[in-house]
């Protein structure tokens, strides 16, 4: 893919490139596919079912149409693809216009959502872009897809925001001005580093899918602050899913009794296997939306316990009431998993666009609502995520100057499910630079 710049590139993006776009290219291939949880929803984790529903709720907000005018928005994501589709991604958009359209609008204004298929391809990416731009949409909310460096540029170019994504990656997402992330997007390493480390394990091992090796400085940061390294150096875990069972045995050499795993979810499907013929006692960590109910299938027993770190609590908690009560009014389609950060992403994207434009005086525009979103002190989801400032960038992280949210919150495998561990998020800034809380 070439990968499109333009002039008023910052230096900072141009130094950071080559880290980065592995992050963002290679990386969310590998990793944020399956977190997104869009292909093959699982019984366990589908739709409203959610993995576990400790807080039902129902939507408090009164029902009333709105009536005023329109306000466009996009979102992108791949569906009709050869790679990993993310079908979950355009229909919660889909269900979210239409319930914040009976529900009052946006300050009374019709929402009107566009969603855009870049069939995970630059040059369709790049179409949608410019279809956002043509359009005149506020912003492009809630979406996720490969080809970011296709888009953002061209965004950027036309003051256009690329607003609310779960899981910025590429360099553009994480320096451009244009760039308003919610999630916490790579933290997620951290945070369950970090918990390992406060869950009292002694001997970590680190198992991370070739290309997130810019994954292994964010573990090794919160190593460092507590004063440890860990048992053995990181193991690279080839892509291509097949017998995982040498990599098995050296994640749990040096009597391991943790194993941090940045890891996506075919993959992982494939190391369960050999995990659970070990026999190891060793405990699991990982990602959101990739070590899921759909992973250990079959393998319940040997996952039992094991964490989650991700930027979304749990779908069956009380921030998610509107969210469920929305994905059964509007009859959401049970195979697609929306306990995910496909799901959950883009629902809190779309909130946090209805926060911010419903606070603006005369037209949202798209410069208007840029101008708007940069100037948002206080973003304030009720618990999807943390409250955001997106007036203060990440200075302290060369390259990841548009990461606001530094936080995490768990859940766990417990008996073939997943179910919230933490309700309270945790910051990990400190510990992703290498400090001591």
């Amino acid at each position: 893919m070439r990968v499109q710049d333009t002039g008023s590139r910052r230096p900072e993006v141009r130094r950071w490139r080559q880290l980065l776009v592995v992050v963002g290219l290679v990386l969310a291939a590998a990793l944020l596919v399956s977190a997104c949880g869009g292909d093959e929803g699982s019984d366990e984790n589908a739709s409203s079912g959610g993995s576990s529903q400790e807080s039902q709720g129902t939507s408090t907000a009164p029902k009333k149409k709105a009536t005023g005018s329109v306000i466009k928005v996009m979102t992108v994501a791949s569906v009709n693809t050869e790679g990993p589709p993310f079908p979950n991604i355009p229909k919660t958009a889909e269900i979210y216009g239409k319930w914040i359209n009976d529900h009052g609008g946006v300050n009374n204004h019709v929402l009107e959502v566009i969603n855009c298929d870049d069939r995970g391809v630059a040059p369709q990416a790049t179409a949608c872009a410019r279809k956002a731009v043509d359009e005149k949409v506020a912003a492009v909310v809630g979406s996720y897809t490969f080809m970011a460096e296709a888009i953002v540029p061209i965004l950027e170019r036309a003051n256009v925001a690329w607003f609310g994504m779960c899981c910025p990656g590429t360099p553009s997402e994480l320096t451009s001005k244009a760039s308003l992330p919610v999630g916490s997007g790579p933290l997620y390493s951290t945070g369950f580093t970090k918990k390992a480390i406060d869950d009292g394990c002694e001997k970590i091992n680190a198992v991370v899918i070739d290309g997130a090796q810019p994954y292994i400085p964010l573990m090794e940061g919160a190593m460092k602050a507590a004063g440890k390294d860990f048992a053995s150096k990181p193991i690279i875990l080839p892509a291509t899913s097949q017998d995982y069972t040498p990599q098995v045995a050296q994640a749990t050499s040096e009597g391991a009794d943790c194993v941090l795993m940045v890891v996506s979810e075919g993959p992982y499907q494939a190391w369960m296997g050999p995990w659970a013929q070990s026999g190891t006692q060793a405990k699991m960590y990982g990602p959101q939306g990739n070590l899921n109910a759909k992973v250990v299938k079959g393998n319940e027993q040997a996952a039992e316990g094991a964490v989650i770190a991700g930027s979304y609590p749990d779908i069956s908690t009380e921030p998610w009431a509107d969210f469920r009560a929305a994905l059964e009014d509007y009859n959401a389609p049970t195979d697609m998993d929306f306990n995910s950060l496909a799901g959950m992403g883009t629902w809190a994207g779309y909130s946090a666009f209805t926060q911010i434009a419903s606070g603006m005086k005369g037209e949202v525009t798209a410069k208007a609502f840029l101008d708007a979103a940069n100037k948002t002190t206080n973003l304030d989801l009720k618990g999807m995520v943390p409250p955001i400032d997106f007036t203060k960038e990440w200075t302290d992280l060369k390259g990841y100057s548009r990461l606001f949210n530094h936080s995490v919150v768990f859940s766990k495998i417990e008996g073939g499910k997943v179910v919230p561990l933490t309700t309270e998020f945790e910051d990990v800034t400190n510990a992703a630079l290498g400090k001591a809380d």
